[in-house]
């Protein structure tokens, strides 16, 4: 009687790195026509804006800070609504089947899906930054004036970061959800609809007026656009992205490793 020869399984091989996950993820954000026409939307959305400005705006607003702005008001809408669809596409479209049986590790998913989110929203940036230099260029020669740059490079820094924090409260919407419709209506709500009721809140109760920043994340991100946090600005921002960021994230992740994929 023969007896059936074990088979051997090589364990030694290294696992998928996290770069090429990152790789794969990226490319899955420009797959899709939805996803291409979504990030061409960025580049579309600038130029208008910009040639906004240098149609419709006073002498006196020809300053690049002006341009900076215009850009910033739609980008602090479409950023995070791409960060949400990298994340609900999995559910959404029922790839997350193929994606966490290829790759076992959901955390690495996470991690690759979180570092594409905010590359992509720093690169945007700086193209909005480079798009509103040639607008500035443009509208002051238009117009014949000299051209105003209001911006030093520690605003361009805290605008960045302003952008960032506003992806990555995107992405934790769609972890913590897993929906696409409902995680955009999620971050409309926290973005445009919140501040109005916490500001109400404020200008009506001395006692919240006084802990608002500790409390509200849109709010304390204020100071980024100026350029510059006192120490005490820095812990409200750290404290209130405890409450309204980490919190749900660690939640959302933790549903997302433990949950059954269909």
């Amino acid at each position: 009687m023969s007896t059936a020869t074990p088979i051997k399984v090589d364990t030694s091989r290294p696992g998928i790195p996290l770069s090429r996950i990152v790789k794969v993820e990226l490319r899955k954000m420009f797959d899709t026509r939805s996803g291409f026409w979504l990030m061409m939307s960025i580049g579309i959305v600038a130029i208008l804006a910009t040639a906004s400005v240098i149609a419709f705006a006073p002498d006196s607003a020809i300053q690049y800070g002006s341009f900076g702005t215009a850009v910033g008001v739609p980008f602090a809408l479409l950023l995070p609504i791409i960060a949400i669809l990298s994340v609900t596409g999995e559910w959404s479209q029922r790839t997350g089947l193929v994606t966490f049986t290829l790759l076992p590790h959901r955390g690495q998913v996470v991690w690759a899906k979180a570092i594409v989110s905010v590359v992509v929203a720093v690169v945007s940036m700086l193209l909005a930054f480079a798009i509103g230099a040639v607008g500035n260029v443009l509208g002051a020669a238009i117009n014949g004036l000299d051209p105003v740059w209001d911006l030093d490079l520690g605003q361009f820094l805290a605008i960045i970061l302003a952008n960032v924090l506003g992806v990555l409260v995107g992405f934790m919407l769609g972890i913590l959800v897993r929906n696409s419709a409902a995680a955009i209506v999620a971050y409309v709500a926290y973005a445009y609809i919140l501040p109005g009721l916490l500001g109400f809140l404020a200008a009506t109760q001395s006692w919240f007026d006084d802990i608002r920043n500790w409390i509200d994340f849109n709010n304390a991100q204020g100071p980024l656009f100026d350029g510059s946090l006192t120490g005490e600005q820095w812990a409200q921002l750290g404290t209130s992205g405890l409450i309204w960021f980490v919190i749900p994230m660690a939640i959302g992740v933790r549903f997302v490793l433990r949950s059954e994929v269909k």
